[in-house]
Order: structure tokens, then sequence, then C-alpha cells
């Protein structure tokens, strides 16, 4: 297990320094890695390592939504208000839309097959968005109209919706059928996350003001990690209250350090800010790395041209999903299409439940899965260069 973390760690950051060099962004270095060494190439990591893979890779983002919950505020999402709620579904039910209308001429399966391919597809990558998010919001880039805020919203909720259509449109090609409490799950899992993150916050924030008026004062490095802790145990309480209630552990996480930098002192908030940026240099190298050694090349060449057509033409329904949230906005045309470009790429969720469906035996598995490797393969690297190169030509940096 320790030279499978070491080549993660060495390779994953060398190949972020390359690609930072001939001037690509530092994901494409760490994808190439984790495809090279993944057990369908070189076949270089330990079975131990992958066993656990998926847990590495929640922890990396787990890390990510704290700075990007201790970055956002909240006075700026209000007044987002209507673009950040459709953001978080109407781009991926128009995405899903594509699928089912132009799935079963292009890669020859039913309706219900190219739902779940479209539910597959359909959610953006908060490894991918978050953290650019996060910088752009640092560096003050079109934060007066709070634009990276919105995106940020939006791709955080975009995830469970995602999901939970997942689930259904699953247990409907399995011969099940769809019912209304399934997405009631939905609105039921955010407003709870909310609401638990939010409590879990508050508690946080008076522990460490108690703790400071009684004279032992807890260092800022001991805060993020007592953060880091309780945002382990709000992820598990998703999973703990599934029989019984929809629970979101990562809109909780993000609601939790959301709190905490609100009643929090500023010069607090920021230091702890910086130390999960610290983090976060470690977990980013891990998290990609990872998502590439999850992809297998093999399903890319089986895809073909046909699923290479099927995921742009999926991409500009998405497109059309996002120019619609911004009606009636005050932002330009330009801004616009920033949002376009940060709502292309797709990594995590893909690599996470690209396989379920062939895992399941359903026809459309092998399918699916390979649409899925291909998507990451191009949506990845493709809406962080977009972002990486646009931002400063398409926003206009706060005054």
């Amino acid at each position: 297990m320790l030279l499978s973390l070491a080549i993660i760690i060495l390779a994953g950051l060398s190949a972020a320094a390359i690609s930072e060099k001939i001037g690509l962004p530092r994901i494409i270095g760490m994808l190439g890695v984790g495809i090279a060494v993944s057990p369908y190439v070189l076949d270089l990591l330990d079975s131990s390592i992958l066993g656990i893979s998926s847990e590495l890779r929640q922890i990396a983002l787990i890390i990510i939504l704290i700075k990007a919950g201790l970055s956002l505020d909240l006075s700026d999402l209000k007044k987002v208000g209507r673009p950040a709620v459709m953001m978080s579904f109407l781009p991926a039910c128009f995405e899903i839309a594509g699928y089912v209308c132009f799935a079963p001429l292009l890669l020859e399966v039913d309706r219900m097959e190219a739902a779940v391919m479209g539910a597959v597809l359909s959610a953006v990558s908060p490894a991918v968005v978050v953290p650019r998010m996060v910088k752009l919001i640092e560096d003050k880039q079109g934060t007066a109209k709070s634009i990276p805020q919105m995106i940020l919203a939006g791709a955080s909720c975009d995830d469970i919706f995602v999901i939970v259509l997942f689930s259904t449109f699953t247990a409907m090609a399995q011969g099940g059928s769809a019912k209304v409490t399934d997405f009631l799950d939905i609105p039921v899992s955010i407003v709870s996350g909310v609401i638990l993150g939010a409590a879990v916050g508050l508690a946080l924030y008076l522990f460490f003001e108690k703790s400071y008026q009684h004279s032992r004062k807890i260092r800022n490095t001991a805060k993020a990690v007592i953060m880091l802790g309780t945002a382990f145990l709000l992820m598990s309480v998703e999973s703990f209250a599934k029989p019984y209630i929809a629970v979101s552990g990562l809109l909780a996480v993000v609601a939790m350090a959301c709190v905490v930098k609100l009643r929090a002192e500023k010069q607090v908030s920021a230091r702890l800010s910086e130390k999960f940026g610290k983090l976060w240099i470690g977990a980013e190298v891990m998290l990609f790395v990872l998502v590439g050694a999850a992809v297998d090349v093999r399903y890319t060449l089986a895809a073909g041209a046909s699923a290479l057509l099927m995921i742009f033409i999926a991409l500009i329904f998405r497109a059309i999903g996002v120019f619609i949230c911004m009606l009636g906005t005050e932002l330009n045309l330009k801004e616009r299409l920033f949002c376009i470009i940060a709502y292309l790429p797709k990594a995590t969720v893909q690599a996470a439940i690209g396989s379920v469906p062939l895992s399941l035996g359903l026809p459309c598995g092998k399918i699916v899965l390979s649409v899925a490797v291909l998507a990451i393969l191009i949506t990845a690297p493709l809406g962080a260069i977009g972002i990486d190169r646009t931002y400063k030509r398409l926003l206009s940096p706060e005054k």
C-alpha cells in the first residue's frame, strides 16, 4: 500500500507540475497518471488501495467542500436566488432529455436505458468545478454578480438530484416502478442536509468560543482537524439515516462550514480556509489520480464515434438548460457563456456510478460504462481548460 501511495503522490504531483508548465490544467496530468497506473494499463497500484479508492476520493471531496463553505458568503448567495436553485436541476434535466431523445437512435438502447445513461452522465463534477470557483471567489473574479457562488451552490445540489434520479431509473429498468416518494427525496435531502449542517456548524462555533472563554484556546490546526472529523460524521449520518429520511451529507458539510464562517471572526475563518487549502494540495492528487485509475480505457475504444457524437449532443442540451437558468438575470452574454463552460466537466459521479448498470446486469451496462469513461476523458479536461483559460476574458474583477 505504501508503494502505491508513493506512486500516486509523487507521480501525480510531477505530472501536475508538467501539465502546468506547458499551459494545461493540473487535473490533466493527474488523470493521465491515474489511467497509466490503473489495473487496465500498467497495473501498478495495490488492490488494497483500489479497494478503498471510493472512500479516499470522498475524503478529498469533503476537504474541498469545507473550503468552499468557508469561502462562501451567504449574503452573496441570497442575491443570486432563483438561478442558483434552477442550476441545481434544470441543466441535468435537459441533458437527460438529450440522451432520451438521441441515445436510442445513435447507441441502439431503449428509452428506459437511455434515461439510465442520462442519469449517469448528467452530473457535473464538483471535484473539478468547486476548487476553481473557490479560487475565483478568493481572487474576486465575477463576485460582484455572485457568479462563482451561484455555480458552486448549483454544482453541490446537482449531484444529489442526479443520483436520486439514477436510483429511480435503474429500479425501473430492472422491472420495478417509480414511486412519488423517490422524487420527494430530492427536496427532503437538500433541506434536511442544510438544517443538519447548520445546526452542527453552530454547535462547533459555540464549542470553539466556550473553550476560548475558559482559557482553553484551541489552535486553528486543531479546529481544522475537528471540522474534518465532524464532516466525516455528517457524511456517515447520510448512510445511517437512509432507511428513515433522505439527508444530503455533502450539503450538510458545506452548510456546517458556512455557519462557522458566518459566526466566527473574519480572521479565524480566513485561517481555517487557508488550512484546508493546504490540505487540498495532497487531497487533489489523491482524488484525480484515483478517478483516473477507475477509468477502464478498454471501454473507451469500444464506445466509438456514435458515443462521442452523443456526448456532444447532450452537452448542447445541457448548455441550453444553463442558458435558460440565466434568463431574467443581469448577467451579460460573456458571463452566461462562462456559466455554460463551468457546467461542462464530469468526473467523480461518473467514476463512482458508471459501472453500476453493468454490475446490476442491465443490457445497457457496457455501453453506459463506455460512454461514462469517454465523457470523463473529454469533459473533465475540456471544462478545466475552459474555466482556466476564459475566466479573465469572460468575467469582470470586483472593484
